[in-house]
């Protein structure tokens, strides 16, 4: 990337004055509008040889929702092109918020009371709403201390829309996933943001300026940030911030009025979902009496599954299977590196893709069944209704049941129920919504009439 320089004019307007961050895709600077002689933001975005086509489409978003946007808390677009030379790159000019962001506050050692924490949350809703209520609606999805800037008077600013949706996010759409490890909540990981989604973000910075503490460092317990052992508030408050980071959308307030709403008129806060609240639309199929309980988890859907399953193993498996087994029954006839290296070569080479097109198959066909009744519980994991791996244990022995991820990324997540017994863990992955995960969860609870 070709780093631009101090006094450097784009556009005969813009003048370079100071580089306030940089990654190898993006860069922002402090300028001068020599026209109108005021201080802007200019971010800009360049690229080589190849072209990062998601990264061009969230610029041009961003660019997009700020021309439609005007609200003092925000900051308002000036200008947008593209700048050639010595390379092209795309440039976006936006007014500058003079003051000084939470990060850098919070780094200074900054301690906030509740009192001022309850005034910024007001500030941040008061800015969601106005988002929010647009139409359609503007998702910022990257809220977190950084990103919001303490200005005159103690008025709260929101910056970087480089993450924002103008579009609620519907069954089966999928978007590029944006946000950062801590602030973003679960339905990120799996590319989809509602209303709710900004609240969990905001919640998250509320719970790092009590704490002092980056909510990815706090602890968890069931993908719940726990940190009232680190602060002494009242306990509306701590129900409050508990409520807006809750891992369920549905659990949360539904948006930032409601929010702003339960927040200035101090109501008792009771969940939105029941114990026993089942999602709609489900797939899952639930029966249970006194002495069972029965949970079977379809495939998503088999004939989009099918399809690559037929492709790839078709188009390159099977080829490279007939290859590497003809290779090794030459081994076994006649033992020598003419076939063992080529063998060794080609499962090395195989064996990735088997792994990726069996997830693939696994997700996209395979069925959980979960079976319990008052002495054993049984989860089997089907293919084309053969089992190929089953677990089971005593049901009296079963102490938790609660919900992890088998990996950790804010670009992907495999989401995971554990089964915790004496001294055993069991982890499964079936296809679920967050939703549909928290509601087996209090299902098989209260069924085994755990905690």
């Amino acid at each position: 990337m070709t780093m631009l320089e101090v006094q450097q004019i784009l556009r005969d307007r813009y003048q370079l004055q100071k580089l306030l961050s940089h990654n190898p895709l993006r860069q922002t600077w402090l300028a001068i509008d020599i026209v109108r002689q005021e201080q802007v933001v200019v971010k800009v975005l360049t690229f080589g040889a190849v072209v990062d086509w998601a990264n061009v489409k969230l610029f041009e978003r961003e660019a997009k929702v700020l021309q439609q946007l005007n609200y003092p808390q925000i900051p308002q677009y000036r200008d947008y092109f593209c700048h050639e030379a010595p390379d092209p790159k795309f440039v976006l000019v936006e007014d500058y918020i003079l003051g000084c962001s939470f990060q850098e506050l919070l780094d200074r050692g900054r301690k906030f009371s509740e009192l001022e924490v309850e005034h910024i949350a007001k500030e941040i809703l008061q800015i969601l709403i106005y988002l929010h209520e647009q139409n359609p609606p503007v998702l910022h999805r990257d809220i977190k201390p950084s990103n919001l800037i303490l200005g005159a008077g103690d008025r709260v600013h929101l910056i970087d829309f480089g993450a924002v949706q103008d579009r609620v996010a519907t069954v089966g759409a999928t978007f590029t996933v944006v946000g950062t490890y801590g602030y973003a909540p679960m339905e990120q990981f799996g590319d989809r943001a509602v209303p709710a989604t900004d609240l969990y973000g905001l919640g998250a910075t509320l719970i790092h300026l009590v704490t002092g503490t980056s909510p990815a460092d706090l602890p968890q317990k069931e993908l719940k940030i726990q940190f009232k052992s680190c602060v002494s508030l009242s306990p509306f408050f701590t129900q409050w911030l508990e409520h807006l980071t809750e891992p369920a959308p549905e659990r949360r307030p539904s948006n930032a009025r409601q929010a702003l709403e339960m927040l200035e008129l101090k109501q008792p806060i009771v969940s939105s979902i029941s114990k026993n609240f089942q999602p709609q639309d489900t797939r899952i199929k639930l029966t249970k009496s006194i002495d069972e309980l029965n949970i079977a988890i379809p495939p998503i859907d088999k004939s989009i599954g099918r399809l690559p399953f037929f492709l790839i193993s078709t188009v390159f498996i099977t080829p490279f299977l007939a290859v590497a087994s003809m290779l090794t029954v030459g081994f076994l006839l006649q033992p020598g590196i003419t076939y063992l290296i080529p063998s060794v070569i080609i499962c090395s080479i195989l064996i990735p893709f088997v792994f990726m097109w069996f997830r693939t198959l696994e997700s996209s066909c395979g069925r959980t069944e979960i079976d319990l009744n008052r002495e054993n519980f049984l989860v089997k994991l089907k293919l084309f209704g053969f089992t190929y791996s089953q677990k089971q244990g005593y049901s009296s022995e079963i102490q938790n049941i609660f919900p992890t991820t088998l990996e950790k990324n804010i670009e992907y997540s495999r989401l995971a129920l554990v089964i915790e017994t004496v001294g055993k863990k069991y982890s499964f992955s079936p296809p679920l919504t967050e939703v549909e995960r928290l509601w087996l969860i209090e299902e098989l609870k209260e069924w085994l009439k755990i905690s």
